[in-house]
């Protein structure tokens, strides 16, 4: 008998086999493709909305949006008394510049570095402030899941202190929010001008120190907030408005006119006076000749008038103890003075004239 022929069903069947392999090949790289599609995707908003990089990153930007009460509500962020004595600041720091109103801008915000530390995850965010790049770094940990996402919170506070001493007013803006140093000292009404007040503020954060009063002004002083838990110290010196050297002027002035209307050689509690060695005939007359100009400097919380010249003019007639005979005598006298300047409670200032030998 011959060979016989394979059946059709038997060819059909081995031309099938490899065109089946060959599809299932190209579904499993397809799998493969999808599922590392998925797992990069995943990954992707991961780190883009639910990754603690993600979480340090909504912060600032809640930060750069003036959003100061939902930035305080994230977890980790608020700090006590005794957290913050743990950290070596102020147990007594305001939480006054904690708002919108004292928030400066941020720009360019974005996310720098990401990395695993032992104490939780170390974030570092780049921002631009005042027109200066910057970053802060954040240490974040898990804070238990919401569904199957992880939650997060800060390890420590990204919260710092400014020690601010504003010499020469009681009252300053910062970021133009007023604050008066009454208002935030743990002394309260019996603050010290220059005790230095300890104030809360968001890092990061550019704050801007000035001082805008009738008696004292400053342009502004910057100070970068960039660091959790650091202590930021700054000293402003504030200067004398013009109208304020004004009134001192007018005061210095006013008082050697009420020197010089006394009708004695020496003027009562004045800086200038005239000695004869004969008897006078007539009552002295004074007038003040070259009146001082007034400038101020710092003089720890106060103003001081730095030793200044001026030149009083005396006329009087003397009769001459030897002989009788009448002289009318008229002669300059060159004296000195200073001056202290208090400022009061009320903002108002109390002037005391001298001569600079007391």
């Amino acid at each position: 008998m011959g060979a016989r022929e394979p059946s059709g069903d038997a060819s059909s069947s081995r031309r099938t086999r490899p065109r089946l392999a060959r599809d299932l090949t190209i579904l499993a790289i397809v799998g493969v493709v999808l599922i590392a599609a998925l797992a990069a995707g995943w990954a992707s908003l991961y780190r883009q909305f639910w990754g603690p990089a993600a979480f340090a990153e909504r912060y600032v930007e809640l930060l750069a949006t003036g959003r100061a009460a939902d930035a305080l509500e994230l977890p980790g962020v608020r700090i006590d008394s005794a957290r913050l004595a743990q950290a070596g600041l102020p147990e007594g720091a305001s939480d006054a510049l904690l708002r919108r109103a004292a928030l400066s801008a941020l720009t360019d915000i974005r996310v720098l570095a990401e990395s695993s530390r032992t104490e939780g995850v170390e974030v570092t965010i780049g921002f631009e402030a005042g027109g200066n790049a910057g970053s802060t770094t954040f240490v974040v940990e898990q804070d238990g899941t919401i569904g199957i996402l992880p939650s997060w919170r800060f390890a420590e506070s990204p919260l710092a202190v400014i020690e601010l001493t504003v010499r020469g007013s009681m009252a300053f803006e910062v970021n133009g929010f007023r604050i008066d140093k009454r208002q935030i000292s743990p002394a309260g009404m019996a603050a010290a001008p220059l005790d230095p007040v300890a104030l809360l503020v968001f890092s990061p954060g550019m704050y801007r120190v000035s001082v805008d009063t009738p008696i004292a002004e400053t342009d502004g002083v910057d100070v970068l907030a960039d660091v959790p838990l650091a202590r930021v110290p700054l000293d402003v010196q504030a200067q004398p408005t013009a109208e304020f050297v004004g009134v001192v002027q007018e005061r210095v002035d006013s008082f050697l006119d009420d020197c010089a209307a006394q009708e004695v050689l020496q003027p009562t509690a004045c800086p200038f006076g005239f000695v004869v060695q004969n008897r006078i005939a007539s009552l002295p007359s004074w007038s003040i000749l070259t009146y001082p100009t007034i400038t101020l400097v710092p003089d720890g919380a106060g103003w001081a008038v730095p030793p200044v010249e001026a030149v009083a003019r005396i006329e009087v007639d003397i009769r001459s103890l030897f002989d009788g005979s009448v002289r009318t005598v008229q002669e300059d006298v060159t004296f000195g003075l200073d001056a202290e300047i208090t400022v009061l409670p009320d903002g108002s200032a109390s002037i005391l004239v001298g001569s600079p030998e007391g």
